[in-house]
């Protein structure tokens, strides 16, 4: 139990720390002239980047197991290894669409909390309510945005584990019987890479929308 609270203690104590650090970071932005919003316009742009990086290291995945199924000689320790490689650059791409969408959530969750803080300074009422509104109407466009971003990122989750299964597969079997063992994962992977690419693109097609909906409001 002691252990327990100790590591409880050292979770909350790193990520206050990491908040704190974000904090500085944005104030620090601010005095140059850069503020949340912009960084959070910047950010998106990024994670639309990343994923668009991750959906052609998928797609080579795909095409380097597609040609190892339909092997027709040749040496298998090459096949594998380029297949591994392309696993470990997917796996790469995956965390970074992790790592920038975490990035954005944090930027948007400090930019809604500095603006509903500042709805208290107004003396104006009908300037206050005109910035609720807005506030509340790019609240509901980001959430919108959020969650397109984080369901594309489930779906890497399946994918990288079919694909992590034939490495491993391959690896301790490089020989023809293993090639056609996994022949039989091959059609649900290409489902399953089918689905996180129309997840991606809806995805990044919503980043797009929300880029221009910021900038106009801007």
């Amino acid at each position: 139990m002691k252990k327990q609270t100790l590591l409880g203690t050292a979770i909350l104590s790193l990520m206050l720390m990491l908040s704190g650090c974000q904090s500085a970071y944005y104030s620090a932005m601010e005095k140059v002239g850069v503020h949340k919003r912009d960084i959070l316009i910047d950010r998106v742009e990024e994670t639309k980047d990343s994923q668009q990086e991750s959906q052609e290291e998928f797609q080579s995945a795909l095409e380097r197991l597609t040609t190892l199924i339909n092997f027709d000689g040749g040496e298998l320790q090459d096949a594998y290894n380029q297949l591994n490689d392309d696993y470990e650059s997917s796996l790469q791409a995956a965390n970074d669409v992790s790592t920038n969408i975490n990035k954005v959530e944090d930027v948007a969750d400090a930019l809604f909390e500095e603006w509903r803080d500042e709805l208290e300074q107004y003396k104006s009422a009908s300037l206050k309510r005109e910035s609720n509104k807005k506030l509340q109407t790019t609240e509901r466009q980001f959430s919108q945005l959020l969650r397109s971003m984080r369901s594309a990122e489930s779906k890497m989750e399946p994918v990288l584990s079919s694909l992590k299964d034939n490495v491993l597969y391959l690896k301790h079997n490089l020989n023809a019987q293993a090639v056609s063992a996994i022949k039989g994962e091959f059609t649900n992977l290409k489902r399953d890479i089918k689905v996180l690419m129309d997840d991606m693109n809806k995805s990044i097609e919503d980043s797009n929308k929300f880029i221009e909906q910021m900038n106009k409001a801007g």
